[in-house]
């Protein structure tokens, strides 16, 4: 991990303030660097893989953590990421299928799990990979060494992305990346006096993950929860005076839903939103429910890391709302033609990027549609646009456009349209096939608005004709991945099976 020399730091100066607390189970500073040593030493002794076939330079011991939001979480993870070891962060919520083929793949030295009859630790078993159980150590968690490695580089972590095919990309990150980042994210997101943070995701997905890590830099305590549940995320932001809250949209309106008839929580000075656009009604209800909180959010990828970043409310001045923000520090942002030309400002094209921070690429699943690195710089196929003030504006995935009645049309814009209409909540937009347009577009929208023609009245306001979608459905609750996203595919399924998940509304 990027960031042993301010653990052992945290571990001297603070050693009794806690680091990190999940679900009322808390571990200090000196707990988790002791504990940290300690299981690093157990993985230095392990046999290596004689069945791995990966190319991972400077990678002495590969340890893979399936453990989802454990309180051994954190020290397993600086044990795994410090020197010469490597750490795969995997979903022990990804379909059984999935885990089984990252798992074989990867051939780690040890499969670290928090259940020990789990679909994990049986694969594990299966594959001969030596299984440890978090908690239930056969090692001396309390016995003293040396400190953990610090200064080096290297790859010390491997990811999985969340795409849309049954195996998910793995991509790999050097320690001096998440450095650069760390460094410049103390700045940003004015964390020098290390805000007390809540972030309730998944710490297997990036967004959760990063904010671990960064608040472990800055030696704050890091809150979070085993399962999600917006009532209990609610009361802790409450009750323990969270400072900071790191979230994706979803989550937040589950919380601001959940404590609609509660006091405002007024210990919030931050909250740090991602993985989809903020639109009016979602801002206005944040205000409401954190009325002294800055409210920000940023764009990014696991592959590129930090594009823009942006302050909505508190800030020297709101960035405007359909704008993802400016470039994030050390990075450059261009639109490019299909050519990789520059195209300039105000027009629409493949957003790419020049940045220290970008991913050394992938382990597997590279199939060039996704993330790709050319003599125009980085990206991942998003569209958008920039203004002459270097504002982006993000349209959309070039392979989600939809075509209809022979027009180009972004679910991202239609969405975000809908989800300005009073009384949406949020909104999923998607394209069915359809004999005389080719493709007719699908919206579907939680919140208190169940009129069609509302809806479309409004869309007519906002966007041209051929935008409009001609069906509208009602979904109650949103089917959510683990990283805190809707599940666009079960919502689609639902509408073409007509499932009771969503409801028809009528013109």
């Amino acid at each position: 991990m990027p960031l042993h020399a301010q653990l052992l730091r945290h571990a001297t100066e603070t050693p009794d303030k806690p680091a990190l607390v999940i679900d009322g189970h808390s571990l200090s500073y000196g707990e988790l660097y002791s504990r940290a040593k300690a299981i690093y030493r157990f993985l230095q002794k392990l046999p290596r893989s004689n069945r791995r076939m990966l190319d991972l330079p400077g990678v002495d011991k590969l340890a893979a953590l399936s453990l989802g939001n454990h309180i051994g979480f954190a020290e397993y993870f600086a044990a795994a990421t410090a020197f010469p070891t490597a750490c795969a962060v995997i979903d022990p919520m990804m379909p059984p299928e999935r885990i089984e083929r990252i798992v074989e793949r990867l051939a780690p030295d040890v499969l670290v799990v928090d259940d020990a009859a789990g679909p994990s630790a049986e694969i594990g078993r299966r594959f001969g990979i030596p299984v440890i159980t978090a908690s239930a150590e056969p090692f001396d968690l309390a016995a003293t060494g040396d400190d953990l490695p610090v200064d080096t580089d290297g790859i010390f972590l491997i990811g999985f992305t969340s795409g849309t095919t049954a195996e998910p990309k793995a991509y790999y990150r050097s320690r001096e990346q998440w450095r650069r980042s760390l460094d410049r994210g103390r700045v940003v997101f004015q964390l020098e006096d290390a805000p007390s943070t809540m972030c309730p995701g998944a710490l297997a997905h990036g967004l959760a993950l990063y904010a671990l890590v960064e608040a472990l830099d800055a030696g704050a305590t890091f809150h979070s929860v085993r399962k999600w549940e917006p009532g209990t995320v609610a009361r802790i932001l409450s009750s323990a005076q969270i400072e900071r809250l790191v979230a994706v949209p979803t989550h937040i309106a589950g919380i601001a839903r959940a404590w609609s008839t509660e006091p405002a929580l007024t210990s919030l000075r931050d909250v740090l939103t991602a993985g989809a656009k903020l639109d009016v009604n979602g801002v206005d209800s944040m205000r409401r429910l954190f009325p002294k909180a800055r409210i920000s959010e940023y764009y990014g990828a696991s592959e590129i890391g930090f594009m823009t970043v942006s302050t909505l409310v508190g800030g020297a001045f709101d960035f405007p709302i359909d704008r993802v923000g400016q470039a994030y520090p050390g990075v450059e942002i261009s639109i490019r033609d299909p050519n990789e030309n520059d195209v300039g400002s105000d027009v629409p094209g493949t957003i790419f990027v020049r940045s220290d921070l970008i991913a050394d690429g992938y382990l597997w699943g590279d199939d060039g549609q996704a993330f790709r690195v050319t003599e125009a710089g980085a990206t991942v196929g998003d569209l958008g646009e920039l203004d002459a003030n270097g504002m982006l504006r993000v349209i959309g995935r070039a392979g989600g456009m939809m075509i209809s009645g022979g027009n180009n049309v972004y679910p991202a814009e239609v969405e975000s349209a809908l989800k300005a209409c009073p009384g949406v909540e949020d909104a999923v937009v998607f394209a069915l096939p359809d004999a005389y347009l080719g493709q007719r577009i699908i919206a579907v929208v939680s919140g208190e608005m169940k009129d069609a023609k509302i809806l479309a009245d409004h869309c007519a306001r906002e966007l041209a004709r051929y935008k409009i979608p001609k069906q509208f459905y009602y979904i109650g609750t949103w089917p959510m991945t683990s990283s805190g996203k809707i599940s666009r595919g079960q919502v689609e399924t639902s509408v073409v099976s007509g499932g009771d998940l969503v409801l028809r509304l009528s013109a």
